[in-house]
């Protein structure tokens, strides 16, 4: 990945951070997104020493702010002319019941509405520099998400997590249709039940069932970088594989319409 240049989304831990990493071994000049800057700017110093590559640097950017989201993707198309590498990882975990500035269900606004606007900022940058790549860290939550067209990002709902999974799913199979004969690609993946900050659970627990960082971080940087996956886009991923996703993540009449209510409500 020399010469490429890679912005990844909550890039300060977990599966964003490993991602990070990852790419830095490849070569990649890697900017991370993070909400943090003291948590930001350590996982720069812990890249850098196990990677040897100082092409790393940090953008502040929270994502339960469009205009947060906004200044971001201006700074990355005023400072980045070989944007090829797009990983929008960044994500929260719970019950949809707290609130934006923006007015917004903070889970759908972070892991959808988020990388829906971010992602469209850049695609000038991503089409400029191709063949680029747009991957979605999804879930296989997804399956159990649901569309509703009547309160969508406003509601407070339990499936919050599923519903915003399924949203990005959505988005990845309809924004690689419309990104056709462009060279650029937009796959999602699921990363696995990973033991991150983004679950508050007993020790005990992930031990049994779930997954390290690294090894969830493995399918993004897979998808990011390989050679082996040139062209290939639309599509679901899960331990390097494609893999079939729900029959509702597959509906191009829910896509299109979501497309249009999510550019109403980013103001795109």
């Amino acid at each position: 990945m020399a010469g490429k240049t890679c912005l990844i989304t909550g890039a300060s831990s977990g599966i964003g951070k490993e991602t990070a990493l990852g790419v830095a071994r490849l070569g990649a000049h890697v900017v991370m997104a993070c909400r943090n800057k003291q948590k930001g700017e350590s996982a720069i110093e812990e890249i850098i020493r196990e990677t040897g590559n100082n092409s790393v640097e940090l953008l502040l950017a929270d994502l339960a702010s469009l205009q947060e989201v906004r200044e971001l993707a201006a700074k990355v198309v005023s400072r980045y002319e070989r944007l090829q590498v797009l990983v929008n990882n960044a994500g929260l975990f719970g019950v949809g019941l707290d609130r934006t500035v923006d007015g917004f269900e903070r889970i759908i606004e972070v892991n959808y509405l988020a990388p829906f606007l971010l992602t469209n900022l850049l695609l000038d940058s991503l089409k400029r520099n191709a063949p680029s790549r747009i991957v979605n860290v999804a879930s296989v939550a997804h399956q159990w998400g649901h569309i509703d067209f009547s309160n969508f990002g406003r509601g407070k709902s339990a499936r919050a997590y599923s519903n915003s999974k399924l949203a990005l799913m959505l988005f990845t199979y309809e924004l690689a249709r419309r990104l056709e004969g462009t060279r650029v690609s937009a796959n999602c993946l699921h990363p696995g039940v990973v033991a991150t900050n983004l679950w508050r659970v007993p020790s005990w627990l992930t031990a049994l069932f779930m997954v390290g960082a690294r090894e969830g971080a493995d399918t993004p940087i897979f998808l990011a970088s390989s050679p082996d996956i040139e062209g290939v886009t639309g599509k679901y991923f899960h331990k390097r594989a494609q893999k079939k996703s729900s029959s509702a993540s597959y509906d191009k009449h829910v896509a299109e319409r979501l497309w249009q209510l999510s550019a109403q409500l980013v103001g795109l």
